[in-house]
């Protein structure tokens, strides 16, 4: 989750009162003198908030309007403690009752975002013509049914608040409403294509156009499309957060101590789940955009991979860019390239590593690159190399040695750390494959010769199953 928006200023001809940023959701928060209560629940909504995935982007330079836009810069920079005039509760009460309403808050702007989204993006763009009917439903994918998903819980929330405007027990009510986020399952797993195409689409000069006066409107607070359509996940991942909160607030003696844990254990299993259903669907698309140039470079580990590790750019030896994967059991160089659509395809570089067999080594920032190891645009004409390591694979002839420099340390380090979880992930698993053949062709006393078929057939498939994991078949 990264950083909150940081607000525009206001015109310049208007007095106002100087602010202190503030990672809230709510926004920011006028350092002025406010009662003793309304101070506890600003501080406390200060130190609840956390950070959305809502990034802005970088300026750009953008034509001026003429006319103000309707829709507002910034949100709602309320609290709890400032829809009550008084309250006899303890400080750790008022916590509880600043993170519902965060809670509760949070899910009305989402619904204005989701909504302002349908209304500003997709129904001027179907009805310009800008993109089909097609490919805009590709891009949105199923967000529209989210929509009536939280305007449900939003109002179930409200309903609880009583006539002091507090919320007794909110775990009932979570745990009744949490199974609708499996909802979240197809719009997540849609998300990796719909990155893609939106991405492609941008490079036409119409699309390009509309959504950069999109993103120069108040309404879009700086954020482009992607960012809108990526809220509904932060928002899932956003729960588990604000429940473990509550729950710290929670008296030993409140109903919701033993609706709480139950709740949270729910809703952790349902991001889990929208998290390994989209790991799968990225993985999956990934492997359909690889273009080999030759049949050897097909290995079973990439088709067996469940899940990718990490991507991303790295440069070779030579100085050359390319795109590499980790996925489950493979590692894959590619170099990126085009399809005649212009969708992104990626182009399989030299022989793929399965992870199992990978030797890593960590080359130390300020080796000498010697013996030819590292070129000039590896190093940039210095004889110091900076941010790389190597991999190689043993058992396979056809296997070949790859020098790999990150961007910085900090990229390098987290693929260091991916790949050793890889190798090790991948060893133990073919470990566990091993293992059981064996066993099996001890215990039904299999071999290579027999006139029994379901014998032979079972015995040829163990053998194909210890030839992915070793490369060489066991007797």
């Amino acid at each position: 989750m990264s950083d909150h928006l940081k607000d525009s200023e206001e015109p310049s001809n208007k007095r106002v009162k100087p602010v202190m940023k503030s990672n809230s959701l709510t926004g920011v928060i006028t350092p002025v003198k406010t009662p003793a209560l309304k101070r506890i629940g600003q501080s406390i909504s200060r130190s609840i908030s956390f950070r959305t995935e809502a990034r802005p982007l970088p300026p750009a330079h953008l034509r001026q309007r003429s006319k103000a836009s309707s829709f507002p810069r910034r949100r709602n920079s309320q609290c709890w403690s400032d829809t009550v005039e008084s309250h006899d509760l303890t400080v750790k009460e008022i916590k509880r009752q600043e993170v519902i309403y965060e809670l509760t808050e949070g899910e009305r702007q989402l619904i204005d975002d989701l909504s302002l989204v349908k209304k500003v993006y997709y129904e001027p763009m179907l009805k310009l013509d800008i993109m089909t009917e097609s490919e805009l439903g590709q891009i949105f994918g199923t967000l529209d049914s989210l929509i009536p998903l939280h305007q449900d819980l939003l109002s179930r929330l409200e309903r609880l608040r009583g006539s002091e405007k507090t919320v007794g027990e909110v775990g009932p009510t979570l745990i009744n409403w949490f199974p609708c986020l499996e909802a979240y399952v197809t719009y997540c797993c849609n998300q990796v294509g719909a990155k893609a195409l939106l991405d492609q689409k941008k490079n036409e000069k119409r699309v390009e156009h509309f959504l950069r006066l999109c993103q120069e409107s108040s309404f879009s607070r700086k954020l482009d499309l992607w960012n809108f359509l990526d809220l509904p996940r932060s928002r899932l991942v956003k729960y588990p957060l604000l429940l473990k909160e509550i729950q710290k607030c929670t008296p030993p003696d409140h109903p919701d101590e033993d609706t709480l844990p139950d709740a949270l254990e729910l809703i952790q299993s349902i991001v889990a789940e929208v998290n390994k259903k989209t790991g799968e669907a990225e993985c999956q698309f990934y492997r359909r955009g690889l273009m080999y140039l030759e049949d050897g470079q097909r290995l079973p580990e990439i088709q067996q991979s469940r899940f990718l590790y990490c991507h991303g750019e790295l440069k070779n030896n030579k100085g050359q860019r390319l795109h590499v994967f980790l996925f489950e059991l493979a590692l894959v160089l590619s170099r990126p390239g085009e399809d005649r659509d212009g969708g992104q395809v990626f182009h399989v570089y030299r022989q793929p590593l399965p992870n199992a067999l990978i030797n890593l080594e960590e080359i130390p920032d300020g080796e000498a690159a010697g013996g030819g190891t590292f070129r000039g645009a590896f190093t940039g004409g210095n004889d110091k190399v900076k941010n790389c390591f190597r991999v190689s694979s043993r058992g396979r002839s056809k296997a070949h040695s790859f020098s790999l420099q990150a961007n910085d340390s900090f990229s390098k380090q987290q693929w260091i750390t991916c790949l050793r979880q890889a190798i090790v992930h991948s060893r133990d698993k073919k470990g566990s494959c091993e293992a059981l053949c064996r066993t099996l062709v001890s215990q039904k006393g299999l071999q290579r010769e027999t006139t029994d078929i379901s014998q032979s057939v079972l015995y040829t498939s163990l053998m194909g199953l210890l030839l992915v994991a070793d490369n060489e078949v066991w007797i």
